[in-house]
């Protein structure tokens, strides 16, 4: 028990080193104001530039949070430590005017190791979801009836926050060739989301005090459980290749956080609603397969549903005089994705440049949120990445991967938006438990 807890008080320790960091949301994006924000990539170094595949992927040396069923793999003479980063830069358009948005974030944070025979653990931490936002709309809406001036209504709207996943994940292999796994998580953050509405006349730059201002605040501290339960299947084709099933499915629920609306204006008017159980988390749904030759080329294919569908989020459902809280089930679509990825190395056990690794993949993502009614953009991401050896005679890696993601709307009026995204993630795996042998 004192390797386990050794290892509980390394993996703690750096994850509350980045507790701080993980609180930066790295979103500038319109979209994370609907639902519970912009769904995060869960993926990492080792499948990051492969489009985030992982279902079927095994590896002794790297962690797949994805499928806790591939813990079960982890080499028994190592420790894993991986964490990764990323810098992202953004052009938001709407087809008049853009804007170009720089940020910097954390992907993750895990490690994993044998606890014995077929049996692996990994704890660790990823970011769920990002709201990040600061955008305005004005429009005509008449003219003063003294002065003839027109009036314009400028809404500005802002909203920051997240949910962060802290999991523990076990993974074992109780019969030849099948494993299982699962991950129990704790899922928190905030969501904070506010809308302040104000008047102009003619050319003026700042509001008119004839006008009373309306402003709009929603705010909830989320905390819940989160549960994903994987399993896997290496099918050897012949002694040179191996196929690998896998499949995952995370625990939809009910989140028994509340909401708060706080509608209030310039003349000191204010109204204050709370409603519970306001937000809900889906049953998710994955599978995939993943052909190894050699252990030098893998190919990897993964399909994913998301069933927000029915799903319940707050809206306002506001009027002259009062605000109230309506748990809409009519504001989510199910999500689809598919991904698929390639990751080729030389040689395992060459020289330096015969064990790096050059990845590539692609995915593409349904909408999961309407925008006014109408359905949200899809995404289509395209990544490229290569790991690259700390050291001969090391499997400790830097995972190197480019990304282009693109959101197209469904709507003209949508926003599009681009981004290039560089992620940066060290994998350390040393031999911590091999014994020592002396002459």
């Amino acid at each position: 028990m004192s390797r386990i807890r050794r290892i509980f008080v390394l993996a703690l320790t750096a994850l509350t080193a980045t507790y701080a960091t993980a609180q930066s949301n790295g979103s500038n994006s319109s979209y994370s104001r609907f639902g519970l924000g912009t769904l995060c990539d869960q993926s990492q170094g080792m499948n990051r530039g492969m489009g985030g595949v992982a279902q079927g992927l095994r590896c002794a040396t790297q962690v797949n949070f994805q499928n806790p069923a591939s813990y079960s793999a982890i080499d028994s003479m190592t420790f894993i430590l991986d964490a990764g980063m990323a810098l992202q830069v953004g052009r938001l358009s709407d087809g008049s005017t853009s804007i170009r948005a720089l940020n910097a974030m954390l992907d993750y944070v895990n490690a994993g190791f044998r606890l014995r025979r077929g049996m692996g653990m990994s704890v660790g931490f990823v970011p769920f979801t990002t709201i990040g936002y600061n955008f305005s709309e004005s429009r005509r809406v008449g003219s003063d009836y003294t002065t003839g001036q027109a009036i314009t209504s400028k809404t500005t709207y802002y909203g920051n926050g997240g949910l962060h996943q802290v999991y523990v994940g076990i993974g074992i292999n109780p019969v030849a060739g099948l494993s299982i796994g699962a991950n129990i998580g704790y899922l928190w953050g905030s969501y904070n989301n506010s809308l302040a509405q104000q008047f102009y006349e003619g050319s003026a730059t700042t509001s008119s005090t004839d006008f009373s201002t309306q402003n709009e605040e929603w705010t909830a501290d989320i905390s819940t459980y989160k549960l994903d339960i994987g399993v896997q299947y290496p099918i050897p084709l012949d002694q040179h290749n191996t196929l690998t099933v896998g499949a995952s499915v995370g625990i939809g629920h009910k989140i028994g956080s509340s909401v708060s609306l706080l509608r209030y204006t310039s003349q000191g008017d204010s109204i204050e609603r709370q409603a519970d159980k306001a937000f809900e988390l889906p049953y998710t749904f994955g599978a995939g397969l993943a052909w190894q030759k050699d252990n030098k080329l893998t190919v990897a294919a993964d399909y994913t549903l998301q069933r927000w569908d029915g799903c319940r989020v707050p809206v306002s459902q506001t009027t002259a005089t009062d605000a109230r809280i309506s748990l809409a089930t009519d504001q989510y679509h199910n999500q689809h994705h598919i991904a698929v990825g390639v990751d080729y190395i030389d040689k395992p056990n060459g020289n330096y440049l015969q064990r790096m690794h050059f990845r590539a993949g692609a995915s593409y993502t349904t909408p999961y949120v309407k925008v006014n009614g109408e359905d949200g953009p899809s995404e289509v991401r395209l990544t490229a990445g290569v790991a690259l050896p700390l050291k001969t005679g090391t499997r400790s890696l830097i995972n190197i991967s480019l990304e282009w993601l693109r959101r197209n709307p469904s709507v003209v009026y949508q926003i599009r938006e681009n981004y290039f995204v560089a992620h940066l993630g060290v994998t350390i795996n040393e031999a911590w438990f091999m014994k020592r042998k002396f002459q």
